[in-house]
């Protein structure tokens, strides 16, 4: 078969679908809409569909040769690069190399479950030898990066607040900020899910389709409850809590676009550069680590399935961490001290 162009269509009858036009592909797509939630759909065929632009080929000719090219590519090493940083310096960031490879690699691991190629191209990773021939552990073929996330200090939470012309804003900037709570958490909320007695909201669709309870401070609900009294139209038809006040989509739910504008005015207004959602988020949890929180606590609250995703915050509470290492210095030096005395 000779090259294709894979170009996203998508089309809903009765359910979401999503197609590159190619058959083996495509029906692939449709395994993935079985299995995953829509997010992931979308993702893993803008994934496919960029490697198959780069590598031009049909999916059963694809090697690993080709495969180790498309990573060249997409940091910058060459022509073919598809997409640049904003710098125009190093190409796609590493983290971002690594999703696409995965769905890559998905998308073989299910043509060889199928016996249509006998093996996956994306390798699971670089064998090395020592000098006496042992072999290595494997390094990944596209190494992680992990970078600290910014949180803001008092201050710039302060500006920031002080930047919000609503009750409706106050309260969403206060569920990330003082509940941590993803940006699709919080345009997720409906009434129902409020529990004002109980100062805690219930998550019904959180990342991976995970639900939990997550309490959050009484400062939330006090928004929220004004905002619920003066602002939210009357004749609102839909149980989310969050909703356009005006314009003519007054009362359908606010969406991610609006909520992204809200935070771009108020950091306009606070003078501040920085300020996202997620930046919020990392900022409460953050802060619940340096006051003392338990970590397995703080993985409840944020939702994380892995232990791992929250040991962030060890690194990122630097005066809880210079304050623990101080306490335990101090211990270390007391023994020698009584030790050279007896």
């Amino acid at each position: 078969m000779a090259s294709w162009t894979p170009r996203m269509v998508s089309s809903v009858a009765g359910a979401e679908r999503v197609a590159l036009g190619h058959r083996l592909v495509d029906d692939y797509l449709e395994v993935v809409r079985a299995r995953c939630r829509r997010n992931t759909l979308w993702a893993t065929a803008y994934d496919l569909k960029v490697f198959f632009t780069v590598v031009d080929k049909d999916p059963v000719e694809v090697t690993v040769a080709d495969v180790l090219g498309f990573i060249r590519s997409q940091r910058g090493a060459g022509a073919g690069t598809v997409v640049r940083l904003a710098d125009g310096g190093s190409g796609l960031a590493l983290s971002t190399v690594r999703r696409r490879l995965s769905s890559v690699s998905g998308f073989y691991g299910y043509l060889a479950a199928l016996g249509v190629v006998e093996v996956n191209p994306v390798l699971g990773g670089l064998t090395a030898r020592t000098t006496s021939g042992r072999v290595r552990r494997r390094a990944p073929l596209v190494r992680q990066v992990r970078r600290l996330p910014q949180v803001l200090v008092p201050e710039e939470v302060n500006a920031l607040l002080g930047g919000l012309r609503r009750w409706r804003d106050r309260a969403m900037i206060e569920a990330m900020l003082l509940g941590g709570l993803r940006r699709g958490e919080v345009l997720g909320l409906r009434l129902e899910d409020l529990r004002s007695a109980e100062r805690r909201v219930f998550v019904v669709d959180g990342k991976g389709g995970h639900q939990r309870w997550v309490p959050i401070s009484p400062r939330f609900f006090a928004s929220v409850t004004e905002y619920l009294h003066r602002e939210r139209p009357v004749d609102t038809v839909t149980d989310r809590v969050f909703v356009v006040l005006k314009g003519p989509h007054r009362g359908r739910p606010l969406t991610a676009k609006g909520l992204e504008q809200i935070m771009r005015d108020a950091r306009r207004r606070a003078g501040l550069t920085r300020g996202t959602c997620h930046e919020l988020r990392h900022t409460c949890l953050t802060r619940l680590r340096e006051a003392g929180m338990a970590l397995e606590a703080i993985q409840a609250q944020a939702g994380h399935r892995s232990i791992e995703s929250t040991r962030i915050y060890l690194h990122l509470a630097d005066g809880w961490v210079a304050a623990e290492y101080r306490k335990a210095a101090e211990a270390i030096d007391a023994q020698a001290l009584a030790g050279s005395g007896s």
